[in-house]
């Protein structure tokens, strides 16, 4: 969830790493820093705060000059968010430099064996252990790379690892486990970075490094091989966007932008896996027969966040549509309590990056106790795509915001076109199959129409943006969507939020609810909607001010609430679609209104690469 970024080659390095780290900073804003060797001297800067703050402290670029460095954005796991925690980390020399994504697990352990045999240490992480141990082997006579490997066989947990030695002013050492590094190829220089976006405006060639394999990057070539030094043959990768997909054009926030890009992106994840002559999707890359997924007895759904909440929209509209028994599970508790995975069960991990720590453990989990396992992720080359047994990818573009929002509809697209294409394998009839793609296919130009309200959300947002509590109230497939409501409130407005099934109000939330609480309820026209307005009585009866997202065309629900948002209609499962999307607006429009950061919230970090 930190970010890194390294370069080696003929350019001053330091501006380089500096500018690609800004790219970054979604992934970790705690602190940062920079290591560089300039005149055969290793050269680190670190600063608490954004990566503006580093900038502004480093010196004239004729004092730190150097065509290779390393450069890290944190997010704080080890030790709290000052300077003296940031990276890079140094040996006791300060001769090299290391900085690290993950978690070091014995780290405790190592530090007292390396205290014990002289070491000083400066910093309370985790990491800083990478560096001494390192230098540790090196003062046994072994040279930079095998001394580098000899360290991690001692390390327990996980790494994105880059090194940097004023010995050897030549080379980059990468290594990874568990958390994602690649290398950038250009003429005569080459780039490190744990996410593309740092480097795309630089190259579009990219190798995507494997677990256990370690990368000695020269400006002119690199070599790849396993810990145990078996040559690895790379596989190049070309990137098929460009810079112009993480700039936030003419929106304020990425945030804002990436909520306008949802009919596009939405479009982007049915377009051409449609059969509308037959009524149902095509999904190739499940790399599945037909007459084997008609043996799928039963389905788990695995994520974390706000993808878990599309995953249990998933499961609300897979069960209806093909009959199939689903379990939406949290990743983070999925594989510590022995998941029972009868045969014929299939495993879909869910994750925007492909690189959230707790969904590939459970992913992993699953394929332990003999389970078919399937991706949905945004990110070609990531360890979800990679380890599967086949999946889809969303085709969301980059998402930079940290509270995600096209990623969300973009997985309930594909778990919708997954249920329209089980439901037409058993139970979902030619004639609804037609109907459901259809209104699919409708989706995007009514969310196009529900961006128009952006205006009046924020005014609704201005009657809200002070209070200290929110309750959102939803039924049947869009009780995912008040949990993700309140997530996005949550994330970015830092204003206490809780989702709830709407008639599960009265078994204990609606002690909360006085004049002062705000509840905002999907009320729109489904086989539910009559019990949700008698819950929604009960609300008004303890004076609440309520908000509604209601159908266009209702004008029951303008009797009872204070503000009504009219969205249009469209057949119940697809409805989270179009529901979520004045939520999102609202949250987004609150924390504005509040001044606050909405790309950067506190202590949080886009992808969630440790444990």
């Amino acid at each position: 969830m930190c970010g890194i970024v390294g370069y080696i080659g003929k350019r001053n390095a330091l501006p380089i790493v500096v500018e690609a780290l800004k790219r970054l900073e979604y992934r970790g804003y705690d602190s940062s820093g920079a290591a560089l060797i300039h005149e055969n001297e290793l050269q680190v800067y670190k600063k608490q705060g954004r990566i503006i703050e580093l900038e502004r402290s480093l010196p004239e670029p004729s004092k730190c000059s150097g065509s290779v460095a390393i450069s890290h954005t944190r997010w704080a796991t080890h030790g709290e968010p000052n300077e003296i925690n940031a990276h890079p980390h140094t040996n006791c020399e300060g001769n090299l430099a290391i900085v690290h994504n993950g978690i070091i697990e014995n780290y405790k352990l190592l530090k007292q064996r390396l205290i014990e045999l002289g070491h000083q240490f400066s910093s309370e992480t985790d990491s800083e252990v990478i560096a001494h141990l390192i230098d540790q082997y090196l003062g046994t006579g072994l040279g930079l790379e095998d001394a580098v490997r000899e360290a991690l066989k001692r390390i327990e947990g996980t790494y994105g690892l880059v090194v940097i030695s004023k010995e050897h002013p030549d080379r980059l050492i990468a290594v990874r486990k568990g958390s994602p590094l690649i290398i950038g190829i250009a003429e005569n220089e080459h780039f490190i970075a744990s996410d593309v976006s740092a480097i795309v405006n630089h190259t579009k060639r990219v190798i995507y490094l494997q677990d256990g394999e370690l990368a000695i990057v020269r400006a002119d070539g690199f070599e790849l091989s396993t810990l145990d030094k078996a040559t690895v043959i790379p596989q190049i990768s070309l990137v098929d966007w460009d810079i112009s997909a993480i700039e936030k054009g003419d929106f304020a926030h990425f945030m804002l932008k990436e909520i306008f890009e949802q009919p596009i992106t939405i479009e982007n994840g049915f377009r051409g896996r449609i059969n509308d002559a037959m009524g149902t999707a095509r999904l190739g890359g499940l790399n599945l027969q037909d007459f084997e997924l008609r043996k799928v007895k039963q389905i788990h759904l695995i994520a974390c966040g706000t993808s878990y909440h599309a995953a249990l929209i998933g499961k609300y509209i897979i069960e209806d549509m093909a009959r199939i028994p689903v379990h939406a599970e949290y990743a983070s508790e999925y594989r510590y309590r022995n998941p029972i995975i009868p045969e014929d069960t299939l495993v879909f991990a869910i994750s925007q990056s492909g690189e959230t720590a707790d969904t590939l453990a459970a992913m992993r989990e699953a394929k332990a106790k003999g389970a078919r396992v399937l991706g949905i992720t945004n990110v070609v080359g990531s360890t979800v795509a990679r380890e599967s047994d086949g999946g889809t990818y969303i085709h969301a573009g980059s998402e930079i915001g940290v509270a995600s929002t096209k990623a969300f509809t973009s997985q309930v697209t594909i778990l919708s076109l997954l249920a329209i294409y089980l439901g037409r394998m058993t139970h979902l009839s030619h004639p609804d199959g037609i109907e459901y793609i259809k209104a699919l296919e409708e989706i995007p130009a009514k969310v196009e129409e529900i961006l128009k309200l952006d205006g009046t959300i924020r005014e609704i947002a201005q009657t809200i943006k002070d209070s200290d509590h929110a309750l959102y109230l939803g039924r049947g497939v869009n009780y995912p969507v008040a949990l993700e409501g309140a997530l996005k409130l949550k994330e970015i407005s830092y204003i206490h939020a809780e989702g709830y099934p709407a008639a599960e109000m009265k078994h204990g939330p609606i002690a909360l609810i006085d004049e002062n609480m705000p509840v905002i309820a999907i009320a729109t026209r489904d086989p539910l909607y009559d019990k949700i307005h008698s819950n929604l009585q009960e609300v008004i009866a303890r004076k609440a001010r309520l908000i509604t997202i209601a159908t266009q065309g209702d004008t029951e629900l303008s009797k009872i609430s204070e503000k009504v948002i009219y969205i249009p209609d469209t057949m119940n499962n697809l409805q989270p679609l179009l529901t979520v999307i004045p939520l999102q607006l609202l949250a987004y429009h609150v924390a504005e209104l509040k001044g606050l950061d909405v790309d950067q919230p506190r202590n949080l970090a886009k992808s969630v690469t440790v444990e």
